[in-house]
């Protein structure tokens, strides 16, 4: 990834998001050449000078302090995402991130064993390019569409852009594309030496309009929590509670979890899948 160029697009894509009002600045009319904030508007905000910022667009974020990129995050008024995501940006603009790069994550033994006990939940253990590296049964019946092929491991990007049946899985298909998108977004910026990373982007943009646009949007998430969408051919839509964890013991890898709110309507559909995986291991 070209480091200059993606945190100019980041800092330009945000400070276009925010106008003058945003900003509890005057507006004295006329036209803008650009939408939102002017660099010199951002700069003010950010207690820097005028020219200072544009260097900082212009040339990248190599050397520049927390403290200015506090101040940055302040101006631009960035979530907790977008904060992380422009620290990656200026910590991969420096030497130090070469002694940092995580190791291919790989999934453990226990780990297996305890996707394989959530009878429950579907669950899986993702790596950062949203290849599933491993996934209960209960999470397989859910993600059926995904595993319908024979590439593995399967990979949720490419399933939702490439694939028919992420219109099918995913009731809010715009939804689920933009966060896929911020996903990679934001892992871009942790690991840009991510030579496998950098491939996938390529051949989705190659691949696929929507991605290449939203992808221009440099958005970025923290897919932490929050609530799922599915159209399941057996028991129907299912509104899932997600959860998603770092795995601390072995780098760059993410466990996922669903699952469905008592006394929703998707209660008893969760359960009835339940059952159909557990009926389905059983038979084997």
């Amino acid at each position: 990834m070209d480091q200059r160029a993606e945190s100019r697009e980041f800092l330009m894509t945000r400070r276009a998001k925010l106008t003058p009002a945003d900003a509890g600045l005057p507006d004295f009319g006329g036209t803008r050449r650009v939408p939102g904030l002017r660099r010199e508007e951002v700069a003010l905000l950010a207690g820097i000078s005028a020219e200072y910022y544009t260097r900082l667009e212009r040339n990248g974020l190599a050397g520049i302090s927390d403290g200015i990129l506090d101040a940055l995050v302040r101006a631009l008024q960035l979530d907790a995402a977008e904060r992380e995501h422009l620290f990656d940006l200026a910590r991969a603009a420096g030497p130090a991130p070469k002694s940092l790069r995580k190791a291919p994550g790989e999934v453990s033994d226990s780990l297996r064993r305890l996707l394989d006990g959530m009878t429950a939940a579907p669950a899986f253990i993702r790596n950062g390019r949203l290849d599933i590296l491993a996934i209960n049964p209960l999470g397989e019946l859910l993600y059926s569409e995904v595993f319908e092929g024979d590439e593995r491991p399967v990979n949720l990007a490419r399933f939702c852009f490439l694939s028919d049946g992420a219109h099918r899985l995913y009731p809010d298909w715009e939804k689920a594309a933009e966060i896929t998108v911020a996903l990679l977004h934001t892992e871009a910026g942790r690991y840009p030496d991510d030579d496998r990373l950098a491939e996938l982007v390529r051949e989705l943009s190659a691949r696929s309009d929507v991605f290449r646009t939203l992808f221009a949007r440099h958005d970025v998430r923290l897919h932490q929590s929050g609530y799922k969408d599915f159209r399941h051919p057996e028991v129907g839509d299912l509104h899932l509670s997600m959860d998603a964890l770092q795995v601390s013991a072995q780098a760059g890898l993410t466990f996922t979890a669903y699952s469905a709110e008592p006394g929703t309507p998707s209660e008893p559909r969760m359960r009835r899948l339940a059952e159909m995986a557990q009926g389905a291991r059983a038979a084997h």
